[in-house]
């Protein structure tokens, strides 16, 4: 405890050395989310770094987000600590795979989930994040749209649009490994508990949820809501968050399965290393950013309720 405390301390010192801001995913281990100025889902933390005055973003989490924080923020230094972490949902679609998928639906809007590499958001027309996905679709003209990559995502928005809803068939491994079964164990096993899940979660998990919502959901979910024991259906490293901010609830995983192994390969060493050297560096070309922040620029020019 004493060694991972002196490295805190030397992370903090050396983010200030080098006017740097370190951001850290949901689902990120606890002492990178502890030790990190701010935490968050991908798209709220770069539009954070974005704003603030840091000349350095360490963005601990996945390739993608990073490529978020360089679309928003060119004139900055991104940094992802561990550039072999990746998400297997962004990287099942690539730029050939929706071209040709562009080239079958000619007229039909492209609505990329944040989940999406920056060469595939620059093809797409609007960007969406599971908080914002049903009202960002409704905004569209089109009665039909086509959604990537995660066809849970898109399942769970035709539910909540007059559209014609069509998508690549991708899916997160992490909340797809969550099975209905399961939830009903959790639930038959602790009376008087509420399921709430995340909308990358198979339909027949969403149908068990008595709410539905993104990770920041969540957290203002369950600072809300009455019930002292919620059954938690996304990824472990949110519980970190969820138990410091109510230590007077219990959250229950109902399954081992829910822990993304990428999500966890960044250490304080890491982070300590890619500052110290200034590597892992992660860039995205001028024509591709100009692209990928004109489809986020989109979703952001959406009226917001959530």
């Amino acid at each position: 405890m004493k060694e991972k405390q002196e490295l805190k301390r030397h992370l903090r010192a050396l983010l200030k050395e080098k006017r740097a801001m370190m951001l850290a995913h949901n689902y990120q281990r606890d002492e990178v989310q502890d030790t990190a100025d701010l935490t968050g889902d991908s798209l709220g933390l770069s539009q954070a770094a974005a704003e603030s005055d840091a000349e350095v973003i360490v963005f601990c989490g996945v390739h993608f987000m990073a490529e978020s924080a360089a679309i928003l923020s060119p004139g900055k230094t991104v940094i992802l600590p561990r550039m072999d972490a990746g998400c297997p949902m962004a990287d099942m679609i690539t730029e050939d795979d929706l071209i040709e998928e562009k080239r079958k639906r000619p007229s039909v809007p492209v609505v990329a989930y944040v989940n999406t590499t920056a060469n595939v958001k620059a093809l797409s027309d609007i960007c969406c994040t599971s908080a914002n996905a049903v009202k960002v679709v409704s905004s569209l003209e089109a009665e039909r749209v086509y959604m990537v990559p995660d066809r849970n995502l898109a399942h769970y928005i035709s539910r909540g649009v007059n559209k014609k809803m069509e998508w690549w068939d991708g899916f997160c491994p992490t909340h797809e490994n969550l099975t209905a079964e399961e939830v009903v164990k959790a639930k038959a096993d602790n009376p008087g508990s509420i399921f709430v899940c995340h909308p990358e979660c198979r339909p027949e998990v969403v149908d068990l949820a008595d709410h539905v919502c993104s990770t920041s959901g969540m957290y203002r979910y369950a600072r809300e809501v009455d019930s002292t024991t919620i059954i938690v259906g996304t990824e472990m490293g949110i519980l970190w968050r969820l138990r410091k901010e109510n230590p007077s609830k219990r959250f229950i995983l109902p399954s081992k399965s829910l822990i993304c192994p990428n999500m966890k390969l960044i250490t304080l060493e890491d982070v300590i290393e890619s500052l110290e050297e200034m590597k892992n560096v992660v860039t995205v070309t001028d024509d591709v950013r100009v692209k990928a922040k004109a489809a986020l620029d989109k979703m952001l020019a959406v009226p917001r309720e959530w």
